[in-house]
């Protein structure tokens, strides 16, 4: 029997368990000592609500699939057919091969080929590898066809920390600007986050309050991370998901629009080096040329209690 994931890849440093998965590249589940740290879903089912799935050569959504480049206008299929959008790219549920694993650690990688909307040839890495440090993914694209390509990437990871919602966790994000969208997920606007709801830059309760926002202007510290942490205040453990300088951008969803089983379960923290809608507006889009490469790198690490910030 095949899982709906394909080949499960199952990595260990320590205390620490990760599950990665052969369709889309995807992580799975993550947990140490046993407590899971990321919502994730089961060998049995398909990922859903983009648990864990990596999103190149675009993160997020491109309004009505249509964008130029280079000249020439492009037609992406409507994967999110609901509000008449291209979303999360094209490599969420094709099959990546092993290129190196070790006991700790899984490089698996993917040749997206020529189509309709995306006419380019891109070859594309993820290492999936854990330490003491936690769990580091690193994402590379290589341009291997003769013409330069747009191009983004992301990921889709949904934090836990073993509570039944996430209303009472605290929430601390690096973000300076935040941007509105309109019904279909399309930003309208951006604006600073002083004086908003959306001012997470010292950590406070979530609450109730809707987030399906993309956030800009993240501040990198000196080790050039950005860091995005979520703690339970019942017993001060928590979870930082971190960013490295590629990075400008994060999504953060707390699953209002998911199935009443999943609803604001996990918090998705979803990393981007572009913006939604980006190939329409060209912001932070990546122009690769043929034989270029760009990497891109992010983790998860649990916190403890006087390691928060």
């Amino acid at each position: 029997m095949i899982a709906p994931s394909g080949r499960q890849f199952n990595l260990a440093f320590g205390d620490q368990q990760v599950v990665v998965v052969e369709v889309g590249g995807g992580l799975r589940t993550y947990t140490i000592s046993g407590r899971d740290i990321l919502d994730g879903y089961p060998v049995e089912e398909m990922a859903s609500g983009g648990r864990g799935q990596l999103l190149a050569p675009w993160p997020n959504r491109i309004q009505d699939g249509h964008y130029t480049f280079d000249g020439r206008e492009q037609q992406l299929p409507l994967a999110e057919a609901s509000h008449g959008n291209a979303i999360h790219g094209l490599v969420r549920w094709v099959a990546w091969k092993v290129a190196e694993q070790e006991p700790h650690r899984v490089t698996l990688e993917h040749l997206l080929h020529p189509q309709p909307g995306y006419p380019f040839t891109v070859h594309l890495w993820v290492d999936y590898s854990l330490s003491a440090d936690g769990l580091v993914v690193t994402t590379t694209a290589t341009n291997v066809g003769p013409l330069a390509c747009p191009y983004g990437s992301g990921a889709h990871p949904y934090l836990t920390l073993g509570t039944d919602l996430v209303n009472g966790l605290l929430l601390r994000s690096p973000a300076r600007e935040v941007m509105t969208s309109d019904d279909r997920g399309i930003p309208e606007s951006r604006q600073l986050v002083d004086g908003t709801p959306y001012d997470f830059r010292v950590a406070r309760p979530i609450g109730d309050l809707v987030l399906d926002h993309a956030f800009v202007g993240l501040e990198h510290g000196s080790d050039g991370h950005a860091a995005v942490e979520v703690t339970d205040p019942t017993d001060g453990h928590g979870v930082e998901i971190w960013m490295d300088e590629s990075h400008d951008h994060l999504m953060v969803f707390t699953g209002d629009t998911l199935p009443a089983d999943r609803r604001r379960r996990g918090l998705a923290i979803e990393p981007m080096t572009c913006p939604p809608n980006a190939f329409r507006t060209g912001e932070d889009v990546i122009r690769l040329e043929p034989g270029a490469s760009v990497t891109s790198t992010w983790g998860i690490r649990p916190l403890r209690p006087r390691e928060h910030r």
